[in-house]
């Protein structure tokens, strides 16, 4: 097997770990409404167990975006600059007027809609767009670009602007706000862009660094290593100084709670320290998972992880259905909403649909590798 096909692999085993990971914090979403968990959150009044489950998921999307990037370096090695900013172009746009249609009407059943979420579809669409005009720069202005935003961007967030035009703007971009579009409709930034094109193009210079040609497995792995040190040991030592970065941690009545105050961060829009913890932690996983790719178990990730446009749009229409099933037959069991009682069975829900939706994955990811013409299917 040649050395691009196993990266891959290990880039899709861990597309396909986050999926689930994600899949998780959905069924919250879904099924545990009536615990509603804020950004940051109140940890006074948060169990263990939500924490940990929300915190898991944080995983998801610095990953997501992190990855993309990488496999934007890698579409670059196997053809060109030129091809692969319209291929980035063409699936940015393609996610924006995914967000935009399919994945609001997920979320929210309305049709016109009087809100449009900017979610994290959106944020990947945006930043390929970005990453597409930005690949032609130099590799030293990629990296001060990445970091430059990554590091810097936490310095901005009490900018306001008294243009409304000007407002909306930077709504998109650093705060996560309302855009009124008209009387009937509203635009809600969920997933302000700024920090995400840092993470992006964070992991494109990473591919450069780590998986362009001529570098040994062992190089590879030794620099991977050293990355995800490195993110981990700045966010342990400025996490700790408790100045810049997040909100600061609290020493609270108890050890737990004062250890889920020291990792409680922000994620909309995700501060310096969500990203260092989770995308240093994302590197992690991919060496780990990179020394097990050989193995059968690894298959099904890999497999999740070569469709997973699919599997996204997939289970939100799921979980809509059984959510609309559940509250039908049962009703609101819980304040306005139904829901279940307890965090473990969240994680059982989740355990059975991926039983459940797994052999559609294993279909469609057959078809599409099947049909390799028909260019719309490797956007999923």
């Amino acid at each position: 097997m040649s050395v691009t096909s196993q990266r891959l692999h290990a880039i899709d085993a861990l597309r396909g770990l986050v999926m689930l990971i994600m899949l998780l914090d959905h069924v919250r979403e879904t099924f545990y409404l009536h615990h509603q968990v804020s950004d940051p959150m109140q940890i006074d009044q948060l169990e263990p167990a939500l924490f940990i489950s929300r915190s898991l998921a944080h995983l998801c999307a610095p990953v997501f975006l992190l990855l993309t990037g990488l496999s934007a370096y890698l579409y670059q090695q196997k053809y060109d600059l030129k091809m692969t900013r319209e291929f980035l172009f063409k699936r940015g746009l393609f996610l924006i007027g995914l967000e935009l249609t399919v994945i609001n009407f997920a979320w929210t059943a309305k049709f016109p809609p009087d809100v449009l979420y900017l979610q994290v579809i959106w944020a990947i669409g945006i930043s390929m767009l970005a990453l597409s005009l930005l690949i032609g720069l130099s590799k030293k202005l990629l990296w001060v670009l990445a970091l430059g935003i990554i590091f810097l961007h936490n310095a901005l967030d009490h900018i306001h602007f008294q243009s409304e035009t000007l407002q909306a703007f930077w709504n998109i971009l650093h705060h996560r706000d309302l855009i009124e579009v008209s009387e009937s409709l509203r635009l809600r930034t969920t997933y302000p862009v700024l920090p995400w094109i840092g993470v992006i193009t964070l992991g494109y210079c990473l591919g450069y660094a780590c998986f362009k040609d001529g570098i040994s497995s062992l190089e590879r792995n030794q620099k991977l290593l050293k990355f995800a040190i490195t993110g981990l040991t700045t966010f342990f030592i400025m996490r700790a100084i408790n100045i810049y970065g997040d909100q600061p941690w609290l020493h609270l009545n108890s050890f737990s709670q004062t250890t889920m105050s020291f990792f409680n961060l922000t994620k909309y829009p995700p501060s310096l320290f969500f990203i260092l913890w989770n995308v240093s932690l994302g590197i992690l996983c991919l060496l780990g998972l990179n020394q097990f790719e050989h193995k059968n178990w690894l298959r099904p990730l890999i497999v999740l992880g070569s469709v997973p446009m699919f599997f996204y749009v997939l289970h939100l229409y799921v979980l809509k259905a059984l959510y609309l099933i559940a509250f039908h037959i049962w009703g609101a069991n819980q304040g306005q909403y139904f829901g279940v009682s307890e965090v473990y069975q969240l994680w059982i829900i989740s355990l059975i649909l991926i039983f459940l939706l797994y052999p559609a994955v294993v279909k469609f990811s057959k078809f599409k590798h099947q049909n390799k013409h028909i260019a719309i299917l490797k956007y999923f």
